[in-house]
């Protein structure tokens, strides 16, 4: 059995308080880098991207149809220009100026219909653009409030980061102080069971939060001060005192 004196005993819980607090620091730090907010945001980005980037391509599609619309309107303008420089002319014979006249006629039918499918798919096209900056304003303030948590996550990572390197200092300095046999077996203790040291007061285990049963109790009364008694339960390092008995 492990012994040390009752005085470095105590100096345990100091030690264990220290290690709690890091301990807490960490389960912070978790929630912290684990915000639900973090999480329901990126997935309404992911949603809102999508639907933008399914915007941007309508309104990319539209555009070429434009562009399509736009050059079937300027090539009949292009032959009804010509054919009409023809008829002006007045070269030619009769029935041939008469046959022009008729194209002509049918290019402007043509032309009318085409710029009626070009004016149609403009609208369309506005339309489109108009949705597509609604969205692009759903993804910007999606991105801002993002932006907002992002930054106040930060921000308490960073102080959780500061208190946290500031008792592993305090924690490491109080250790250097310790009997190095008793520490071996905190720091074993901790690591395997995440409790090192607890108080036995009044019968009770603060490791478990149990009442030891009699035959425990009978059996750490019966060690002597400086032996290492443990928890039966939590396996945690009881600290006993007189006034606690």
């Amino acid at each position: 059995m492990a012994k040390a004196a009752p005085a470095e005993q105590l100096k345990l819980l100091d030690l264990q308080g220290l290690d709690a607090k890091l301990k807490s620091l960490a389960s912070r730090r978790r929630a912290l880098e684990g915000d639900p907010r973090i999480k329901d945001l990126e997935a309404a980005l992911s949603v809102a991207n999508g639907e933008l980037g399914a915007a941007k391509m309508a309104v990319h599609d539209a555009e070429a149809e434009l562009k399509r619309a736009e050059a079937d309107v300027e090539q009949v303008a292009g032959r009804i220009e010509r054919d009409e420089a023809r008829l002006n002319s007045g070269t030619g014979l009769s029935k041939d100026l008469v046959a022009l006249q008729k194209d002509i006629a049918s290019l402007n039918k043509r032309r009318s219909d085409l710029e009626d499918v070009e004016l149609e798919v403009l609208e369309r096209l506005d339309t489109l653009r108009e949705r597509q900056a609604a969205q692009q304003a759903i993804v910007d303030d999606i991105q801002g409030s993002f932006s907002t948590i992002r930054a106040e996550i930060d921000e308490a990572l960073a102080a959780v980061d500061a208190e946290a390197a500031e008792v592993g200092a305090r924690r490491d300095a109080f250790a250097q102080g310790l009997d190095a046999a008793l520490l071996a077996v905190y720091e074993k203790t901790l690591a395997k069971r995440g409790v090192g040291a607890a108080r036995l007061f009044h019968g009770t285990s603060e490791a478990s939060g149990m009442k030891l049963s009699p035959g425990d109790l009978a059996e750490i009364k019966a060690a002597s001060a400086d032996d290492v008694v443990f928890c039966p339960d939590s396996g945690a390092i009881l600290v006993r005192s007189d006034e606690w008995s």
